[in-house]
């Protein structure tokens, strides 16, 4: 049994729940609850409980991450956070890798029914405390969508934001910010809709986008995405009752009344979008929607949007014929050298006993631009496919480069690994040395009665303190390089089995073909002529 024993205190004395007690009552639970235990302890000395940012903290997460640990016990539960939503989210990360938690002062243990009771408690009022901020926020936002501001962040295209200085009844200046139109932007707005209800197509709008060289604001090629971002954006459209009774009719919630609707002003719309942290857009859903009338100028008028968006609606049933991924085994993987875009297949012909497909890989951007941004040349899908196995087939071999490769950069990885672990051992001696020093300082401190003499021993207790600190982040940031070249090692191991294993990978199905692929390269290039494989850590290969 695996019992990680977590101990913290803000500020370093040798009195009260110090870490040693903490750590000793800890050790005397565990002995007489669980059988067979090792300990691994982890100590924060002088660090809040405000939140979970804690070298020793951070380290015993990552080492639950590894499935190293199966009880988690602590002295008091604010040793973990005093933050209701950091000791949730903690508890959730325990059971989702299976380990206990006990706090030996509440007598809260997960492992008993009674301590699966406390937990979902727990978890029950971080919720209610989650839906009551968000609901908070979505009060506020109302409020604000009445006034019709702009309330910061990243504008629309074809609008930036300005500030408007009023004078409050108190006689105070208030600041707030609108939409203003940028000419220039919005005339390429008015286009997109235009192109759109003319082509009645995204792609054949962003094929047109790309071939007369028309860029984003941030100088980049229209992607579908960016392109259906604006096309269903109400900011743009003029607020008169047609747009009204069109909103009214798909549900969305309106907080400003009919009679706002005079078509002089655009609409306002809160809470559309949600951002990943890999800063990626996507559209809520129109329920959670706040719309109201904006203080800015509309681009387009009602009729143009409100006919965007029947084509859209329409257009939703529809789908491009493609190669399934299931046929083409490069899918994902094969570029395009000349201008970085992927290289889709494309349906050609079918085979003479109609049993398959006849396809190529096509560059994205040269389909897009008809060949006026990128014109390498196509190449036939099936014959591509079976010279990348073919080539992968002869890596296989234990006498190839990269065999030889990997078990050299084994070696390389166990000798750093090696070293790791002595320097860790010897900066942990180090703590444990100071630790002893700081003990003894501590016992000096509380014979001494002369105030000089104390007052040095203070100044040099706080100097070794900060020390052990320093060490404890030092042996933390080694601990997480040890992890990394754990990775790496499992990356080698991995690549040499998938090698050991290639030679039959011609009878397996696309998708097993492609993962076994996926595990040893990291993409395969097409400059027009040549195929190059770029395998992980290592060399480019050439095919021809």
């Amino acid at each position: 049994m695996n019992i990680a024993i977590y101990s913290r205190k803000s500020k370093f004395t040798g009195k009260g729940e110090s870490i040693e007690n903490q750590i000793q009552l800890c050790k005397d639970y565990a002995t007489t609850h669980f059988e067979d235990v090792e300990f691994r302890i982890y100590e924060d000395e002088g660090f809040s409980g405000g939140n979970t940012d804690r070298p020793q903290f951070q380290q015993l997460l990552e080492d639950i991450k590894a499935r190293k640990i199966n009880v988690l016990m602590c002295y008091r539960l604010d040793r973990i956070s005093r933050n209701v939503s950091d000791f949730s989210s903690t508890l959730e990360m325990l059971e989702k890798y299976n380990v206990n938690f006990v706090s030996i002062k509440e007598q809260f243990d997960t492992s008993s029914p009674m301590g699966r009771a406390m937990t979902y408690i727990s978890s029950v009022f971080s919720q209610l405390e989650r839906e009551t901020i968000a609901e908070r926020i979505r009060d506020n936002m109302i409020q604000l969508a009445k006034t019709g501001r702009w309330l910061g962040g990243i504008t629309p295209t074809g609008y930036r934001s300005r500030e408007i200085t009023s004078i409050d009844i108190n006689n105070k200046s208030r600041k707030m910010y609108a939409l203003e139109v940028i000419p220039n932007e919005a005339e390429t707005v008015k286009l997109i809709f235009d192109k759109f209800i003319e082509f009645r197509s995204i792609t054949k709008l962003e094929y047109y986008l790309i071939q007369n060289d028309i860029k984003t604001k941030n100088n980049k090629n229209y992607c579908i995405a960016s392109i259906k971002l604006i096309l269903t954006n109400p900011v743009y459209v003029q607020a008169d009752l047609l747009t009204y009774d069109y909103l009214l009719s798909k549900g969305y919630a309106i907080y400003s009344q009919k009679n706002e609707f005079t078509g002089h002003n655009g609409l306002m719309v809160y809470n559309r979008t949600k951002q990943t942290k890999k800063a990626n857009i996507s559209l809520k859903d129109a329920s959670e929607w706040v719309i109201a009338i904006g203080q800015h100028e509309p681009i387009v008028t009602s009729s143009v949007w409100l006919q965007a968006q029947e084509i859209i609606n329409r257009n939703k049933d529809k789908s491009i014929r493609r190669v399934k991924s299931t046929e083409a085994l490069l899918s994902g993987l094969l570029r395009c050298q000349c201008c970085g875009s992927y290289m889709r297949p494309k349906k050609n012909r079918k085979s003479a006993d109609g049993t398959h497909w006849h396809y190529y890989y096509i560059c994205e951007l040269k389909e897009k631009s008809q060949g006026k941004k990128c014109n390498v040349k196509n190449v036939p899908g099936h014959t591509l496919d079976k010279a990348i196995i073919k080539e992968i087939k002869s890596l296989s071999y234990d006498s190839s480069a990269l065999s030889d490769k990997l078990s050299k950069d084994k070696i390389v990885i166990s000798t750093s690994q090696e070293s790791l672990e002595k320097s860790i051992k010897a900066t942990e001696k180090q703590i444990e040395t100071l630790e002893i020093e700081i003990s003894n300082l501590i016992s000096n401190l509380s014979e001494s009665e002369n105030s000089i003499a104390n007052k040095y021993i203070l100044n040099e207790i706080n100097a070794k303190g900060a020390e052990v600190e320093r060490l404890q982040s030092l042996v933390a940031k080694k601990r997480k390089e040890q992890q990394a070249t754990d990775m790496q090692t499992l990356n080698i191991d991995l690549m040499q089995h998938t090698l050991s294993q290639i030679s039959s990978i011609e009878n397996a199905s696309i998708e097993l073909q492609r993962s076994c692929l996926k595990s040893i390269i990291e993409n395969i290039t097409w400059d027009g002529k040549d195929a190059h494989i770029n395998l992980f850590g290592s060399k480019s290969l050439g095919e021809h």
